[in-house]
């Protein structure tokens, strides 16, 4: 890499940090305490990725993803999914134009660079479906006709993992189209005295766009040619070979798995102000990018052995490369 390429690349990482910790600085008026897992979720949106939040009630998840939404300059929409939800109320129809005396495409909320699914699992396997396409190719069909959605697209989704009743667990196919999967959990006692006594004095902030949308392409982009050295592509290659091979998993690591931890990787070092990946930037997104990807045995499952626990007991048995990954 020449010297001039060098330079062009600490800007670049420069100027990707500084926006990343604007809008994360931005999140954080809302979501007080959770700095790693926003910086998990900024990953997971400048990675080029849909992001899936998982945890109980009142921990902040649909907070979390609106604050993403107003955070950049770009349209978003609401979807509360429930089980009447139609996957035409999501994708769109075709109406009868009696002026034109012709069928038009009206577009649905899906046709928004930011779309909150809240409580996801709440509709049924056929309207979950009709998300499939769209954050796969970023478009919908209808009639047979493609109509693209805004650029930059993401989805973010939410879901509550203890409330089972009246809900339809996500099929293996509609998980792995979320880059990631992540859990807020509850704030610490001083964050959540600050919350109790800054919210019971004032009403809640009003956030700001921080990012315009072509910040996030550029930012999209830049992170894809983040240098990963070769050391780093075969320590993702050996962990994906391990989940395959462990006893407790009936599903292992597909190779989109392993390109999905790669970019979270490279989206992560940015976020650090660094232009190259390091061992630290893949354990640190291995277990949301991951674990929704593993599916245990039976038999683990009666143990009640869970895919992050083989995750880590993977982490820990596969060596991280030593040699220097620096440009």
């Amino acid at each position: 890499m020449t010297t001039h390429t060098a330079t062009d690349a600490h800007d670049s990482a420069l100027r990707f940090r500084a926006t990343h910790d604007a809008v994360l600085a931005e999140v954080e008026r809302t979501i007080k305490g959770k700095a790693p897992a926003i910086r998990l979720a900024l990953a997971c949106v400048f990675g080029g990725g849909h992001l899936l939040i998982e945890d109980v009630p009142g921990t902040g998840k649909t907070s979390l993803a609106k604050a993403l939404a107003t955070s950049v300059s770009g349209s978003w929409q609401r979807i509360q999914f429930t089980p009447d939800l139609l996957p035409g109320d999501i994708t769109g129809v075709s109406v009868w134009d009696q002026a034109r005396q012709e069928f038009r495409f009206r577009g649905g909320p899906v046709f928004a660079n930011v779309v909150l699914a809240d409580e996801i699992n709440r509709a049924s396997p056929k309207t979950q479906s009709a998300l499939l396409e769209v954050m796969e190719e970023g478009q919908v069909t209808v009639d047979g006709v493609g109509h693209p959605v805004p650029k930059p697209f993401l989805v973010v989704a939410t879901q509550n993992p203890i409330d089972l009743e009246g809900t339809y667990q996500l099929p293996e196919a509609q998980l792995d189209r979320f880059l990631m999967r992540i859990s807020l959990g509850h704030p610490g006692l001083e964050d959540e005295t600050d919350i109790l006594i800054n919210r019971a004095a004032a009403a809640p902030p009003v956030l700001r766009a921080v990012a315009t949308l072509d910040d996030v392409e550029w930012m999209r982009r830049t992170a894809a040619d983040v240098h990963t050295a070769p050391e780093i592509a075969r320590y993702i290659a050996l962990l994906a070979k391990a989940t395959r091979e462990h006893q407790a998993l009936r599903l292992g690591l597909s190779t989109r798995g392993s390109l999905a931890l790669l970019r979270a990787a490279q989206a992560y070092a940015l976020g650090s102000g660094r232009h190259f990946v390091v061992p630290d930037d893949v354990r640190a997104v291995a277990g949301p990018v991951l674990a929704h990807r593993l599916m245990a045995t039976a038999q683990a499952q009666v143990r009640g052995v869970t895919t992050a626990a083989v995750l880590d007991e993977v982490l820990g048995s596969v060596p991280a490369p030593t040699q220097a990954v620096r440009v």
